[in-house]
């Protein structure tokens, strides 16, 4: 069997003295959409912001596309192919919806593609191009996180990671991002999606990690996953 585009052996990572990862393992494979569960805490923000390159590993080891990326800087793992939408949106304040997207292209050439990809962004996310010489900055939480996320995109990324897709929004924004991940995931994006909503993360994914305490708990189809009933008093009742 083919390596997986990401694999992650024995990964162990935190803040400072703090250790947050305690040797985990995961495997993310070509056209899927996995989706990362769990409690606060659990550690998923901070398995992305070691594959990103924000936080540097203690041990273990990051594959991607078969080289090792673990500890490398942000710009670098931009640059292999992983773009990183955080928790919070983090648009720029000042800076234009339209200037926003563009700049998840900077490390970008090929201005016609570039170009061809905006317009592509704002089909997928119509709002964005009525509000595209708007502050990003004031835009309702969902547009903002439809900016994040196409920010994300102009990169072309062979895998995009969500932190916290629907956090601090209405049940019908997320249902539309939703649709827009899968309208992207149909195109061939992979995607690694943080969500702490875990009806809509099984729902969306084709395969799940259950994170407790820096560790992989469970993990398996999203399908079977959601029919599993300790799983669902553990988390889809809260």
């Amino acid at each position: 069997m083919a390596e997986p585009l990401l694999a992650i052996a024995g990964l162990r990572s935190g803040y400072r003295d703090v250790q947050v990862l305690w040797g985990l393992d995961l495997a993310v494979r070509q056209g899927e959409i996995v989706a990362l569960v769990g409690s606060n805490g659990a550690g998923k923000t901070t398995l992305l912001r070691t594959i990103s390159g924000q936080l540097t590993p203690n041990a273990g080891t990051i594959r991607f596309n078969g080289t090792e990326i673990g500890g490398r800087a942000p710009d670098t793992v931009l640059s292999a192919g992983i773009a990183h939408v955080p928790e919070g949106r983090r648009l720029f304040r000042g800076l234009t919806v339209r200037d926003n997207l563009l700049l998840g292209a900077y490390l970008r050439t090929d201005k016609a593609e570039v170009a061809r990809d905006l317009d592509w962004v704002l089909d997928l996310f119509p709002i964005l191009r009525d509000r595209q010489r708007q502050d990003a900055t004031t835009l309702s939480g969902g547009e903002q996180q439809m900016c994040a996320i196409g920010r994300g995109i102009m990169s072309r990324p062979r895998l995009l990671m969500i932190d916290e897709l629907s956090l601090g929004l209405a049940p019908r924004m997320v249902e539309h991002l939703g649709e827009a991940l899968l309208a992207l995931n149909a195109k061939g994006q992979t995607i690694l999606l943080v969500e702490q909503d875990v009806l809509t993360a099984l729902e969306l994914s084709n395969t799940a990690f259950v994170i407790e305490n820096g560790r992989v708990a469970r993990s398996g189809p999203s399908a079977e996953l959601a029919r599993d009933p300790s799983l669902s008093d553990a988390y889809l009742a809260i």
